[in-house]
């Protein structure tokens, strides 16, 4: 895990999992939106949904590595990532979910 200032944090894949051997995954989580970055030989792809759009987040833990699951409200396709730890996976559903009750409090607040 990565922390740059006002970047949020980033959480990179194990190389040891599939497809991420040459160019692991990326995901980043700020407090704006959630982006899963996917390097390749030349530039890379990334798909980013808002904080305030994302629905769920769903984790499926193997033996050693978890996947992520990032569903948006708006039908969009989610963002899926594979071959994170556990722990990175729990931090980032933690993150978003404090995120998103930040928006709440703050969007309620008077005036």
């Amino acid at each position: 895990m990565q922390t740059a200032p006002g970047a949020g944090q980033t959480f990179t894949a194990s190389r040891l999992t599939r497809g991420n051997l040459f160019f692991p995954t990326r995901i980043v989580v700020s407090p704006l939106h959630v982006s899963r970055i996917k390097p390749r030989l030349f530039g890379n792809t990334e798909e980013s949904i808002a904080i305030r759009q994302v629905a769920s987040v769903a984790i499926s833990t193997g033996i050693l590595w978890s996947e992520i699951r990032i569903e948006s409200t708006g039908g969009r396709d989610p963002i899926t990532s594979r071959g994170h730890r556990k722990h990175d996976a729990l931090r980032i559903r933690e993150l978003i979910e404090s995120y998103q009750a930040e928006r709440a409090a703050s969007a309620a607040l008077p005036g």
